[in-house]
């Protein structure tokens, strides 16, 4: 079982992708990590991991920014003006410090260059396999066993090995966890071939390197948390506790993206006051009873984590 950074003062964090206004799943998201900070007397870190520089846009950031403080969630740090001394708080600017972590994964000798595409991963599943997961294979993974040579991953992939192994932890709405990396997660990336940096190696290192001793997402996440717990021990750093969220869903039990305008922050805005969005989420994360309109600081003093709801999702 690994063992979970619990503080008397925690920090939390946001780390939303500026890839489109945001809805109503990010405010939940947003609203649970921020009381959860904020009832045990933490402090709270805006982050924007605007790793893919196709999708994100720098107005994108500033919408999220207005949002929040329209909403009555406010950070201690982080931002767009790095306000704070772990900045900066763009993952698009912190593209040495993954390289370095990336460079201590290396000297292990457990990562190695990938040719294969998407397609050609997408050819090898199995029909059982078909929910969404891709699980690599390894058909590029060197023939002799770890620790590997230095290769050159010039306009390559670089993959991570993973063990036959069996990560264990407690998620803070979910309960145990048991996830082998083998089987259900196999060799991930931690660098695409194009130089982007994969979320899996960013999200540990920032996570890490800025204190956060609380992470609070989606449930689609939980299996993330076994190989992020597996790059925290490779690379010392101390895990935070995780606490997944039931995903929010339209009236048609589809998730929400930021495709659904009718969800979006833009629209909601335009039709709803701040504490009716607020009063509304409450309900549904089960902080109040009847989901009346109210303040985020009104909820401080209420919010419990053990009456958060323990199921895959929740309809709007």
């Amino acid at each position: 079982m690994y063992a979970q950074n619990v503080s008397a003062n925690p920090i939390g964090r946001f780390a939303p992708s500026p890839s489109g206004r945001m809805h109503l799943g990010n405010i939940f998201t947003a609203l649970i990590s921020w009381l959860s900070a904020r009832s045990a007397g933490g402090r709270w870190i805006l982050r924007i991991e605007d790793l893919d520089p196709q999708r994100s846009k720098y107005e994108y950031a500033r919408q999220i920014e207005d949002d929040l403080d329209w909403l009555g969630l406010d950070w201690d740090e982080g931002g767009l003006d790095n306000r704070g001394s772990h900045g900066p708080y763009l993952q698009s600017l912190r593209g040495d410090i993954y390289a370095e972590a990336l460079d201590r994964l290396n000297a292990l000798g457990i990562t190695y260059p990938c040719r294969c595409t998407r397609a050609d991963i997408l050819a090898t599943q199995a029909p059982h396999e078909a929910d969404g997961r891709i699980i690599y294979r390894g058909t590029c993974r060197p023939a002799v066993s770890p620790p590997y040579p230095r290769y050159d991953t010039t306009n390559r992939t670089v993959r991570i090995y993973v063990p036959e192994e069996t990560i264990k932890f407690t998620d803070g709405v979910f309960g145990p966890q048991s996830v082998n990396l083998s089987r259900h997660c196999g060799d991930f990336v931690l660098r695409r071939a194009d130089g982007a940096w994969a979320y899996q190696l960013a999200v540990v290192v920032d996570d890490a390197l800025m204190g956060v001793t609380e992470v609070v997402r989606g449930c689609d996440l939980l299996l993330s948390a076994s190989q992020q717990l597996y790059i925290y021990r490779l690379l010392g750093h101390k895990a935070p506790a995780y606490l997944h969220l039931p995903l929010i869903c339209n009236d048609q039990g589809l998730r929400l993206s930021k495709r659904d305008q009718a969800m979006s922050m833009e629209e909601l805005r335009r039709k709803f006051t701040a504490e009716e969005i607020i009063g509304k989420l409450a309900g549904m994360a089960r902080i109040t009873d009847d989901g009346a309109p109210c303040s985020a600081k009104s909820l401080i003093s209420l919010f419990d984590p053990q009456k958060l709801p323990r199921q895959q999702s929740l309809i709007v």
